[in-house]
C-alpha cells in the first residue's frame, strides 16, 4: 500500500466551511480520501474530512510561517 502523509483522521466536532474547489483538485480528494480509508481498514473518508488534516499539516511543515508565528507569539505583530 502506498505511504500516505497523513495518519488517521480523528474524529473532531465539524465546523461548517463552504468553498468552492476546482473539479480536478475535488476529484484527487475524492481519490485521497478512498486510498487514506482503505489503508487504515474503513471506509472513503469524504474530502471535507480531508481539508483540516492537511492545512493543519501544510501548515506544520511551513517554516516561514513558523518563524512569523513565533515572532507573533512573542508580541510582534504582522508587519511590524
Amino acid at each position: 500500500m502506498t505511504k500516505l502523509k497523513l495518519g488517521p483522521i480523528t474524529d473532531d466536532t465539524p465546523v461548517k466551511l463552504t468553498v468552492e474547489l476546482p473539479a480536478g483538485l475535488h476529484r484527487d480528494l475524492v481519490l485521497y480520501g478512498e486510498l487514506l480509508g482503505r489503508s487504515g481498514g474503513q471506509g472513503p473518508i469524504a474530502p471535507q474530512k480531508l481539508v483540516v488534516p492537511m492545512l493543519e499539516r501544510f501548515l506544520a511543515s511551513d517554516r516561514g510561517f513558523a518563524k512569523v508565528r513565533r515572532s507573533v507569539g512573542a508580541g510582534r505583530r504582522l508587519g511590524d
